[in-house]
C-alpha cells in the first residue's frame, strides 16, 4: 500500500523549531549494519541523545563488544524555559572488561553540564574535540549549523536529516566535493520517528505501537554521512542511448546539456552535461560520476527547457567517457 505522505510534520518543524523525532531502533539498526568496520577501538558521541531514551545509545551500548568500541559519550539538552532547575548533562560508556553481574546503569557515569547542553555549547563541543565518529539525529531546524559543526572539527559522522538538505547550498557543496554523501536508506527506507503526545500525528502510516509509542512516517529523510562503504562504489547500470533516441533528452535553454528525468535512464553514451533529479544521489557513484553543478544555468537561474523548469537537477557528466 503507497505512502500519504504528509511533509507538512518536518516543514512545522523547521519553521516552530518542534524537533522532537526520536529514531526507532530498527531504523538504526538497519543503516549501521553498514558501517560495522568503522567503529572498532573509536569513541562514538551522540550528541543530541538522553541515554535513558535514546534508540541510538541503546544500539551501541547492546552492540558495545561486536563493534570494538572504546566509549560512548552521549550529550543531553534541557530546554531552560520548561526546565528552569535542571540543566543538561552528559554521560559516558565504557567496556566491563569482562566483569559479570555488571548492569548498563553501573557502567553508566552521568555527570551535568553547567549550562543547557545544546550541542553548539563549549561544554559539548569539548566532547566532541574527544569523540571519533558522531551518530544521532540532530535538530532538523540547525542542521546547516549542526553540520557546519562537524565539518569544523573534522569530524566523521552518520547522522539523519530531511531529504531537503540535498538542496541546501552549504550540504551540496559537501556532496559535490565528495566530503560527504548519502547513507543507504532514505524516504521509505527509514520507517518513522517517535514523536511526544504533544505532537499531531499525520499521514495515513501514523500510529501507535505495542509499546505505545507515537510513530509519523514522513517519509521525506535520509541518513548523511562521510563513512565510505562498498554499496556507494557500485556502478548505477545503465541501459538507454542518447543517439538515435534526441527527442527523449531535450537541451537545456541556458545551459549546453540535455535533461533527464529519471536516474534510470542516464544514457550510456553522452559525454556531455547531464540534468538528472536529485534522487540520483541515493546511486551516486563517484568512481563513475562528476557532479559539475546544481540547479542553476550558466545565467544562474534554474535550468529552464522552452522556458519551463523542471523539479531541481544536478548536472553531471559520466567519467567514463571523458577523453
Amino acid at each position: 500500500m503507497a505512502r500519504k505522505v504528509q511533509h507538512s510534520l518536518l516543514t512545522k518543524a523547521k519553521t516552530n523549531k518542534k524537533d522532537e523525532f526520536y529514531t526507532q531502533l530498527i531504523d538504526i539498526e538497519s543503516e549501521l549494519k553498514h558501517y560495522e568496520n568503522h567503529f572498532k577501538d573509536q569513541v562514538v558521541y551522540c550528541n543530541c541523545d538522553d541515554p535513558r531514551v535514546s534508540n541510538f545509545f541503546n544500539y551501541f551500548s547492546i552492540n558495545f563488544e561486536k563493534l570494538g568500541l572504546k566509549k560512548i559519550i552521549t550529550a543531553c539538552y534541557k530546554n531552560k524555559e520548561n526546565n528552569l532547575n535542571e540543566n543538561g548533562f552528559f554521560s559516558e560508556y565504557i567496556s566491563d572488561k569482562g566483569e559479570k553481574d555488571i548492569t548498563i546503569e553501573d557502567k553508566i557515569s552521568v555527570v551535568p553540564f553547567n549550562e543547557d547542553g545544546d550541542f553548539r555549547s563549549l561544554e559539548s563541543i569539548e566532547l566532541l574535540k574527544k569523540s571519533d565518529i558522531v551518530v544521532t539525529n540532530p535538530p532538523f531546524s540547525l542542521f546547516r549549523e549542526y553540520v557546519e559543526q562537524l565539518i569544523k572539527y573534522d569530524k566523521k559522522f552518520l547522522i539523519i536529516g530531511n531529504v531537503n538538505a540535498i538542496t541546501y547550498k552549504e550540504i551540496f557543496k559537501l556532496i559535490k566535493e565528495n566530503k560527504a554523501w548519502l547513507g543507504i536508506h532514505l524516504g521509505r527506507g527509514i520507517s518513522g520517528f517517535i514523536v511526544p503526545d504533544h505532537y499531531e500525528l499525520y499521514g495515513t502510516e501514523a500510529r501507535i505501537d505495542n509499546s505505545g509509542n507515537r510513530i509519523v512516517s514522513p517519509n521525506n529523510c535520509l541518513w548523511l554521512t562521510n563513512l565510505d562503504t562498498s554499496k556507494r562504489h557500485e556502478d548505477i547500470i545503465l541501459s538507454k542511448t542518447y543517439y538515435g533516441n534526441e527527442s527523449e533528452y531535450p537541451k537545456y535553454d541556458n545551459y549546453d546539456g540535455i535533461n533527464v528525468n529519471k536516474t534510470k535512464d542516464i544514457p550510456m553514451d553522452f559525454k556531455g552535461s547531464m540534468g538528472v533529479p536529485i534522487t540520483f544521489l541515493h546511486k551516486f557513484n563517484p568512481d563513475q560520476f562528476e557532479i559539475i553543478k546544481f540547479r542553476k544555468g550558466n545565467d544562474e537561474k534554474d535550468l529552464s527547457i522552452n522556458g519551463k523548469c523542471p523539479y531541481f537537477r544536478i548536472l553531471i557528466k559520466n567519467k567514463r567517457l571523458q577523453s
